[in-house]
């Protein structure tokens, strides 16, 4: 779907990635309805939007909310006329702990974030977005997704369920008007770990890990890109790629290696 002329809904828009989003979908002629819960990053966002600023508005939502993201649809219609897409980006990550040692509070916190939030979006839009000529669901995922990473076994666990419900929201949406991207972002220069309140410790700098990291921009024009040529699939990152071709080809060799190279990262902090 070419973005153009249209309004997209874009979550988790007051930092990192889905402000590198919305930034980019003005820049590309799209007005965007800007949710998030920190209302400081909102305005940020719309500041470094600059003169494109008019084209965005700024909404303080907690999508774990359900009764709130219910109310959304209808008041987004009545702002901008109609809704012709949402980018369901919002997300966190749990503490680096074993599955033995997070407790239900945390879990329950990330699933709540992660997959119902997303859960509550769709199913908000989906009515609204059927009625447009055409219209764009993307969610974002993650390489945690299809493949595990010790001490994020829950983030993983409900990036996961946001694929299969993205492909099984695709195979129900096939004939329909309304195109459906899934999409898996490997590492990512963002402020995730401060947004879920994780502490990271690691002896390598932050210029070093800025270096190993895609920037948050240019993993935003990845992801439009997909949505722009209606793609079932988007790998951000040449670690997504790459851990993707390794898990299909051989799913325990591939948990192995990860397993190695995070225990390799916990030995250098």
């Amino acid at each position: 779907m070419k973005v153009n002329g249209k309004v997209i809904v874009v979550t988790g828009a007051g930092s990192g990635m889905g402000r590198a989003l919305s930034l980019q979908l003005i820049k590309d002629g799209a007005r965007v309805a800007g949710i998030d819960i920190n209302e400081k990053g909102l305005e940020e966002t719309r500041e470094l939007a600059g003169n494109g600023a008019v084209a965005m508005s700024t909404h303080v939502v907690d999508i774990t909310d359900r009764n709130r993201v219910e109310a959304l649809p209808a008041e987004l219609i009545a702002l901008h006329g109609a809704v012709d897409g949402i980018i369901n980006n919002a997300g966190i990550i749990q503490p680096f702990v074993p599955i033995k040692d997070l407790d239900y509070d945390r879990i329950e916190r990330v699933f709540n974030i992660n997959l119902y939030g997303t859960l509550y979006m769709v199913k908000s839009f989906l009515p609204a977005l059927l009625e447009r000529p055409e219209a764009h669901i993307v969610n974002i995922s993650s390489m945690g997704g299809f493949i595990p990473f010790p001490g994020q076994s829950f983030y993983g666990a409900s990036k996961a369920a946001v694929k299969l419900l993205t492909e099984g929201l695709y195979a129900e949406l096939k004939d329909s008007n309304v195109k459906v991207t899934v999409v898996h972002p490997g590492a990512v220069n963002t402020n995730i770990t401060k947004n879920s309140n994780v502490e990271m410790r690691s002896e390598v700098s932050a210029e070093e890990q800025a270096s190993m990291t895609l920037s948050a921009e240019k993993a935003a024009e990845i992801i439009l890109n997909g949505m722009k040529a209606d793609k079932y699939r988007v790998m951000v990152g040449k670690d997504a790629r790459f851990l993707d071709l390794f898990y299909r080809f051989s799913p325990k060799r591939a948990v192995d290696f990860i397993t190695k190279k995070m225990a390799q990262m916990a030995k250098a902090s």
